[in-house]
C-alpha cells in the first residue's frame, strides 16, 4: 500500500510540474492587461520565476497618467513593506556573523527604548520587533514618522506615549515602528545605514543593479513610475515620500525582474551562486510562525488554508497544501505583493502605481495557472469586493450628512491659534493668515492646511498637498468651562494613518 502511495505521489508531483511547463503565458498576458484596465490602475509590472528563472516579465498601462511612456520588467516602483524581509535577512547575517543574538534585549543596544510599560519595554528582543507582537495596534505610532523630517531616535523615544492594544506577545498588530526600531540596531551594530547595509549584504551579492533605497539615486536609475493617489475616481500623480530614513520598514524601490532574483535566492534558501548568505538556521527562523491570525475552520475558504501567521518579516500560510510566504507593500500611491510557493519553486511578483491595486488578483491567478488549479475570475471577483467594501464605507459621506448648517463658532477666530502639544509628535500650531486659520505641523509641512468653518467649534481641514491615504478632515477644538481653549480632537477617516493619536493639548 505504501509502494501504491509514493507512486501516486510521484505521478502527481509529475503531472503538476509538467501542467506548469506548458501555462499558456500569452493568456497570462491578455488576462493580467484586461485586469489593469479593469481596474483603472495608472500602471502596473508582473513577474513570474519559476525554477530558479524569471519566466515572465512584462509591465501594463503607462509609467505616469496623461503620458505614454509604458512600464515594463525594468521599472522601478517603491515595494514599501516588502522591504522589511530584507530588514530581517540582514539581521540574520548579523546573528550567523555572532554580533546579536534573536533574542537580545533591545534595551542592550537601544538603553533609551521604552514602550507602554516597564516589563514590556524591558523584555522586548529584537525577534519580538519583527513579528508583531509587542502589543501596539496596527499602524500605531505612524503619524509619527509619516512624511516627518524626524529621524530614527527621534521617532523612537516617542514610542512610549502610544498605548498598548493588547498585552505583551498576546496579539497582532502589524507595527512599522518597530521596524524602525530594528533598522536603528542595525546601524548601532554594524555602523552603516540600513540602506548600506541593504546594497552591501543583499543588493550587490544578487545583482539587483536597479533597486535603490534612497530617492537620491533615483533619477539616474531613470525608468520609474510615479506614484498617484485616487480622489473623486481619478488618478492623480503625486510626488515621491522621502522614506530612506525608515528604509527598514519600506524604503526600497525596485522592479520586477530585481523581485524576481530576491524571489530566487529566498526560493533557493538563502544561497546565491556558491555563496550561502542565509544559514538554514536562518532560513527556519524567518519563515517559523511567531505569530498568528484567526482562521475560521467552520468555514470554507478559497485556499484551504488551515493556518495563517508572521514569521519574520513574511507571511506565512497554506496555500491548496502547500507553504505560502508572502507579504504586500502599501507606499504613497503605491501598493505591491510578493508571493512565493517554495515547494514549487514559483513566485510572483507584482508592483503597481496606484491605490486601487489588483496586486492580488493577479498574484492568484497566476498561481492558479502555474499550480494546475482550477481557472477562476480573481480580478472580476475582488474588484466587485473592493467595490462594495468602498461603497459601505461610509465615514466621510455621514461626517458630511449629519453637518449643521448655519451655526457659529463660539469664540471669535483669534481665540483658536496657539501652539498644542502632542505628546508622541511635537508643536501643532494654529495661525490667522488672510482672516482664515491655517494649521501647521512642527516636523511635517506637508501636512500644512486651512481649516475652514464646519459647524460649531468644529473645522474642516483643507490640505494643502493631496495625499494617498486621506482626504476628508476635521478639528475640533475642546474648551473648559470658561471657555478657554485646551486642546485640539482631529477626525481624519482612514485606515492607515490615526490622526486621533496626536491628541494634542493646548500650551498658551
Amino acid at each position: 500500500m505504501k509502494k501504491i502511495s509514493s507512486v501516486l505521489t510521484l505521478l502527481f508531483a509529475s503531472f503538476i510540474f509538467s501542467y506548469s511547463q506548458e501555462v499558456d503565458l500569452q493568456k497570462l498576458d491578455e488576462y493580467f492587461a484586461q485586469t489593469a484596465k479593469d481596474w483603472g490602475i495608472p500602471g502596473m509590472s508582473v513577474g513570474i520565476v519559476k525554477d530558479g528563472e524569471i519566466v515572465f516579465s512584462k509591465g501594463y498601462g503607462v509609467i505616469e497618467t496623461g503620458k505614454e511612456k509604458k512600464p515594463d520588467g525594468n521599472t522601478l516602483y517603491a515595494i514599501a513593506s516588502n522591504s522589511k524581509a530584507f530588514t530581517s535577512a540582514i539581521l540574520a547575517m548579523l546573528v550567523q556573523e555572532g554580533k546579536i543574538n534573536w533574542n537580545d534585549k533591545v534595551q542592550k543596544y537601544i538603553p533609551w527604548f521604552e514602550l507602554y510599560d516597564p516589563y514590556t519595554s524591558r523584555e522586548t528582543t529584537i525577534k519580538d520587533l519583527l513579528c508583531h507582537r509587542v502589543g501596539l495596534g496596527t499602524f500605531s505610532g505612524d503619524f509619527i514618522w509619516y512624511k516627518s523630517d524626524l529621524n530614527s531616535e527621534e521617532i523612537i523615544r516617542r514610542l512610549k506615549y502610544l498605548p498598548n492594544k493588547f498585552d505583551f506577545r498576546d496579539g497582532y498588530g502589524y507595527s512599522n515602528v518597530m521596524y524602525i526600531t530594528a533598522g536603528e540596531i542595525i546601524k548601532i551594530v554594524t555602523g552603516k545605514t540600513w540602506g548600506e547595509n541593504v546594497q552591501e549584504r543583499i543588493l550587490d551579492p544578487l545583482d539587483m543593479k536597479r533597486s535603490v533605497y534612497s530617492l537620491s539615486k533615483l533619477e539616474e536609475k531613470g525608468n520609474f513610475a510615479i506614484p498617484h493617489a485616487f480622489e473623486e475616481e481619478k488618478n492623480i500623480p503625486i510626488p515621491y515620500e522621502d522614506w530612506e530614513e525608515v528604509g527598514a520598514l519600506g524604503g526600497i524601490i525596485s522592479s520586477v525582474n530585481d523581485m524576481g532574483k530576491w524571489m530566487i535566492f529566498n526560493m533557493n534558501n538563502g544561497i546565491i551562486d556558491n555563496d550561502t548568505l542565509l544559514t538554514p538556521a536562518s532560513r527556519n527562523i524567518i519563515w517559523r510562525m511567531h505569530n498568528t491570525y484567526n482562521v475560521d475552520h467552520t468555514q470554507a475558504n478559497d485556499f484551504n488554508t488551515h493556518f495563517r501567521g508572521y514569521g519574520l518579516g513574511w507571511g506565512l500560510s497554506d496555500f491548496h497544501g502547500r507553504l505560502r510566504v508572502s507579504h504586500g507593500g502599501g507606499f504613497d500611491g503605491m501598493i505591491s505583493s510578493v508571493n512565493m510557493i517554495p515547494d514549487e519553486k514559483l513566485g510572483v511578483v507584482v508592483l503597481t502605481n496606484g491605490m486601487n491595486a489588483p496586486t492580488m488578483a493577479v498574484s492568484y491567478y497566476a498561481l492558479n495557472a502555474f499550480l494546475g488549479l482550477e481557472e477562476k475570475d480573481w480580478s472580476t471577483e475582488m474588484l466587485e469586493q473592493r467595490k462594495d467594501k468602498q461603497k459601505k464605507d461610509t465615514r466621510i459621506s455621514e461626517r458630511i450628512r449629519k453637518r449643521v448648517e448655519n451655526t457659529n463658532p463660539s469664540l471669535a477666530i483669534e481665540a483658536y491659534c496657539g501652539k498644542y502639544i502632542s505628546d508622541i509628535y511635537g508643536t501643532i500650531e494654529v495661525k490667522k493668515e488672510n482672516n482664515k486659520l491655517r494649521i501647521y505641523f512642527e516636523h511635517t509641512p506637508e501636512l500644512s492646511a486651512t481649516l475652514e468653518h464646519w459647524h460649531f467649534d468644529v473645522w474642516k481641514i483643507d490640505w494643502d498637498y493631496t495625499h494617498a491615504w486621506f482626504s476628508f478632515g476635521t478639528v475640533k477644538f475642546n474648551m473648559n468651562n470658561n471657555l478657554d481653549i485646551t486642546g485640539i480632537d482631529f477626525d481624519v477617516p482612514n485606515n492607515d494613518i490615526f490622526f486621533d493619536e496626536l491628541n494634542p493639548k493646548r500650551i498658551d
